[in-house]
């Protein structure tokens, strides 16, 4: 089970999550505001932080701004809004998911579940090696979440550059909207084929390739990262 940290100041839904997850199993904390919602983060370091959008002391996307400046906890944004700009904005602010008002518990559990299992294990993580990804004239260190094409940094949100790992992983292989979604938003989507159409706008406007050569569209399908001459391999950088 998880320990979680829930930041919101509706008393009534705090209540009801902290009851519902920690008959789950889950040891929850919850508090009120963004301070303290930053505080305990770093003094209990939680498996996953449940954070509400609209707090009264400053934006839920500013507290995940700043907790993503120290930690990779993954973090769910509860919102009553479901406008895609604002689900957009959060993900891009290094949110992993983001749930719109009102949810079921279910619902909640099971995005739960899916953002600590994706987690990968500080344990397994090796501090000064690999893996990377080389495609051609792209380099993608993975444990770092750095970019380089040809030899020269881009600057990448983490959603930009989850989608693009994922494409450099299957180089030279169609990948469709729904394995896009599924791989770097989760299993709970799989409609949502905007939110790929607008990554890689964004991914080919910093990667210099309007034209599409890097990122191919397959109309109507999804998209294919085109490696030319370029084995389809994951090097280790040690």
């Amino acid at each position: 089970m998880a320990k979680i940290l829930i930041i919101d100041d509706d008393r009534s839904l705090l209540r009801a999550l902290r009851l519902g997850l920690q008959s789950a199993g889950h040891e929850v904390t919850a508090v009120e505001n963004g301070e303290s919602g930053l505080a305990h983060a770093a003094l209990l370091q939680p498996d996953v932080v449940v954070l509400d959008i609209g707090l009264p002391d400053m934006d839920g996307l500013s507290v995940c701004r700043r907790i993503r400046e120290w930690s990779d906890v993954p973090i769910i944004i509860l919102s009553a809004t479901g406008a895609e700009n604002r689900k957009v904005a959060a993900l891009d602010g290094g949110a992993n998911d983001y749930v719109t008002k009102p949810f079921s518990m279910a619902e909640l559990e099971a995005r739960i579940r899916v953002v600590v299992r994706n987690r990968l294990p500080v344990n397994e993580i090796d501090p000064d090696a690999g893996p990377l990804i080389v495609r051609g004239p792209l380099e993608l260190d993975l444990l770092h979440h750095e970019a380089q094409l040809n030899g020269r940094g881009v600057a990448l949100t983490a959603k930009e550059f989850e989608v693009l790992s994922f494409l450099a992983r299957h180089a030279n292989r169609t990948c469709t909207h729904q394995m896009i979604l599924s791989a770097v938003w989760g299993v709970g989507y799989g409609e949502e084929s905007q939110y790929v159409h607008a990554y890689v706008h964004r991914l080919r406007h910093k990667l210099n390739d309007a034209d599409g050569g890097l990122i191919r569209s397959v109309p109507g399908v999804g998209y294919l990262l085109h490696a030319p001459d370029e084995p389809a391999t994951i090097q280790d950088s040690r």
